[in-house]
């Protein structure tokens, strides 16, 4: 069966709102990592078969197939073609999915996967509100739907509402995720500090290091933040935060490491997805973390490190809860909030 390696990855800094990236031109961030991934690996631009990117709320400087944009706006050959990808939080990951599938069905031997996005600009979920505001379309993607409604009701669908509901059904308290979201940062600030994050980290200008971590953050300061929903316990401080940014990743497959004479880093041992409940969604890394060991046979205990995405705070609690993982090889180096 065909192999799938990665040869390499580089991202910009994460830029905070409002920060050193937050006027920078998305496709120019895409632009920035594909320069730096091909000069960095040697490879011949010429001969990656396509570019796959996420991205969404993919409306003005993000409209377009910015897969594509990226690439030409970073003067590399034209007759390479992309393709723009939106699983929501889960599009760049898509992206690599798919390079990936490429490469094992062995209809492709050289893919970049990556994504961009600036949420300073294009705030989240403008394509599905404000964007489409002069067609009368406000109530987002949701209303009107019968079906939707005769399955879900009118049950609120956004990331807020889903966090507070893992809180409750994990019994998970406000101090337990102020207590995360502190280790979030502190692990961030010691990864900055310690260079783990420079072999990847392209500099974007004045922007060198990733702006999000806060050096000054404590529990008191957590505490005294109103939560999101009078009555909730979800806050600013538990919850991922408004970032820019872009990164891209070489994949191979065996022939193509040999012929450009690359060196993998990594190979890509299992690809797969799994859906949840749409109005609780965000527990779905538990499900999706089942799927995936049983289709490979492994156990957690047999995996070094694990990255579970920090869209709130009860998300990665409750994943622990559910999966016993030994917290300490989990996010080591930070996450998203």
């Amino acid at each position: 069966m065909p192999e799938a390696y990665i040869v390499d990855a580089v991202r910009t800094p994460v830029g905070r709102r409002g920060g050193g990236l937050s006027q920078v031109h998305p496709a120019d961030l895409g632009a920035h990592v594909l320069k730096a991934l091909v000069e960095r690996t040697g490879v011949d631009p010429a001969s990656v078969e396509d570019v796959v990117f996420g991205c969404l709320d993919t409306v003005g400087p993000q409209a377009g197939d910015i897969a594509r944009t990226a690439w030409l706006a970073a003067g590399l050959p034209e007759e390479v073609p992309g393709v723009t990808v939106d699983r929501q939080c889960g599009s760049s990951q898509q992206a690599v999915h798919f390079a990936a599938q490429g490469v094992l069905s062995g209809t492709q031997d050289l893919v970049v996967a990556g994504g961009t996005q600036n949420m300073s600009m294009i705030p989240i979920a403008f394509a599905s509100r404000q964007a489409a505001a002069p067609l009368g379309l406000t109530e987002g993607p949701y209303a009107g739907s019968a079906g939707w409604r005769a399955r879900y009701g009118d049950a609120p669908v956004n990331q807020f509402h889903g966090a507070q509901l893992i809180a409750e059904k994990w019994g998970i308290s406000r101090r337990d995720m102020e207590e995360f979201a502190l280790t979030s940062h502190r692990r961030a600030v010691r990864a900055i500090d310690e260079g783990r994050f420079a072999r990847e980290t392209v500099p974007y200008g004045d922007v060198r290091v990733d702006e999000g971590p806060r050096r000054d953050t404590t529990l008191e300061k957590m505490a005294g933040l109103k939560p999101v929903v009078e009555g909730g316990t979800i806050t600013a401080a538990v919850s991922s935060q408004v970032s820019d940014g872009a990164a891209a990743m070489l994949i191979a497959s065996e022939r193509a490491v040999a012929e450009h004479g690359l060196t993998p880093r990594a190979r890509i041992h299992h690809l797969s997805v799994r859906g949840e409940d749409p109005i609780r969604m965000l527990s779905a890394p538990i499900p999706a973390t089942a799927h995936a060991l049983k289709k490979t046979g492994l156990t957690l205990d047999a995996i070094d490190l694990v990255e579970i995405n920090e869209a709130f705070a009860p998300v990665v609690l409750a994943w622990l809860k559910e999966t016993g993982a030994d917290p300490a090889r989990v996010n080591v180096n930070g996450g998203a909030i």
